[in-house]
């Protein structure tokens, strides 16, 4: 509901093969809205070899647009096993290092992100920097793109801000979360009665 565009991707395999339980975020290298991130020829073009899609985009203003259906795996991270499991989304950055993003991206991203983890039942999100925890979730649900590539995505701002973001977003999660019930038992036989 947060996606103001969408554009599905002919990019894509229907359905994903895993439970989504984990993100990998990328910088989508350009300040695009999210509209013209979707648009993009490598998106809307079928190539089985060289196409690309996402399930999310982030604009440099913050807009959100949808690629492919979470139900379904996008052809983002360069590995099927990272993509079928986890939610990818492109953020419009600067295009040389550190690939800098505005701060109403940030801001959308954080949003989805807590969006991403309440539907999907994530609890919390896990980051430890450490490509060998790749699949197990219980210690870390984030992936980037280099640990699948030769490539520097996503960027050194938003590799470095991994951890700031996981405890920006759980810190949500938390506020978020339903106050626990109580149940209160009742001994009739020592309740003293007046009437």
């Amino acid at each position: 509901s947060l996606a103001s565009y969408t554009k599905i991707s002919p990019n894509r395999t229907s359905p994903r093969n895993h439970k989504i339980d984990t993100v990998t975020i990328h910088c989508a290298v350009g300040q695009f809205t999210a509209k013209q991130l979707l648009n993009l020829s490598h998106f809307v073009n079928y190539d089985a070899k060289k196409g690309a899609s996402c399930n999310y985009a982030i604009g440099y203003d913050g807009s959100i647009g949808l690629g492919v259906a979470e139900s379904d795996r996008s052809w983002c991270s360069s590995n099927s096993a990272n993509d079928h499991r986890a939610i990818t989304i492109e953020v419009a950055s600067e295009t040389k290092h550190p690939y800098e993003v505005t701060d109403a991206a940030y801001k959308a991203l954080i949003k989805l992100l807590v969006d991403i983890c309440k539907r999907n039942k994530i609890k919390e999100l896990k980051w430890e920097a450490e490509k060998s925890l790749i699949g197990k979730i219980d210690k870390q649900n984030m992936t980037v793109h280099r640990w699948f590539a030769d490539k520097s995505c996503p960027g050194e701002y938003l590799y470095s801000r991994h951890g700031q973001i996981a405890k920006e977003v759980n810190a949500q999660l938390t506020t978020e979360a339903p106050a626990a019930s109580y149940k209160v038992r009742v001994d009739i036989a020592t309740l003293n009665v007046r009437t």
